[in-house]
């Protein structure tokens, strides 16, 4: 993994439980920032194949995504869900560039990218329990059993962590201009 940059781009880390929404708000930022090239929105790279239901994403077998990992191709990595992700490298250059960088990310890898990248923000995105299971529901991915187990699991932030929390529980709308605000007065500060 390369060294901290220090350069003086930042780093957005987009975490939050599953179904609170962190790709419908990602998504929806990147469209209302399209016109400002400084917001990067880098696609995770994952050992998942790509299907219409689920977000965009660059798709590697596992002996792929072992390779890239040992030439040092990936900013950050990490393991969740019996699949692997990744971000990018270019990410580093994005922000040694003054760029923002957005990225939906696991909790498990914050304080590395704190330690990689002082300009950290994270944005925890969340919404009520009873909003969050309607919504894993919906997804048809796993059964009622599955999803309760999904939410009863809980990761704490680390200590040292910028936090900013966004609560998308009404019409994703307004819940993406409240991130909109949070990327623009961050990114500008």
């Amino acid at each position: 993994m390369p060294q901290a940059d220090g350069g003086p781009g930042h780093l957005f880390l987009v975490v939050g439980p599953s179904g609170a929404g962190k790709d419908s708000l990602i998504e929806g930022a990147r469209r209302a920032l399209a016109d400002l090239p400084q917001f990067t929105f880098p696609r995770r790279i994952i050992t998942r194949r790509s299907d219409p239901g689920s977000e965009d994403h660059a798709t590697l077998s596992e002996a792929e995504f072992d390779a890239q990992r040992a030439a040092g191709a990936f900013f950050l990595h990490w393991d969740a869900h019996d699949l692997r992700y990744a971000l990018p490298g270019s990410i580093a250059d994005a922000l040694a560039g003054g760029g923002t960088v957005v990225a939906n990310v696991s909790r498990k890898v914050i304080a590395e990218a704190c330690r990689r990248h002082p300009m950290t923000t994270v944005v925890f995105v969340t919404a009520p329990p009873e909003v969050l299971e309607r919504r894993l529901l919906a997804r048809g991915r796993e059964d009622a059993a599955a999803v309760t187990r999904r939410l009863d699991r809980s990761a704490a932030l680390p200590d040292g962590a910028e936090v900013v929390t966004v609560v998308n529980d009404g019409p994703l709308e307004s819940a993406v201009e409240r991130f909109v605000a949070v990327l623009r007065s961050s990114a500008d500060a």
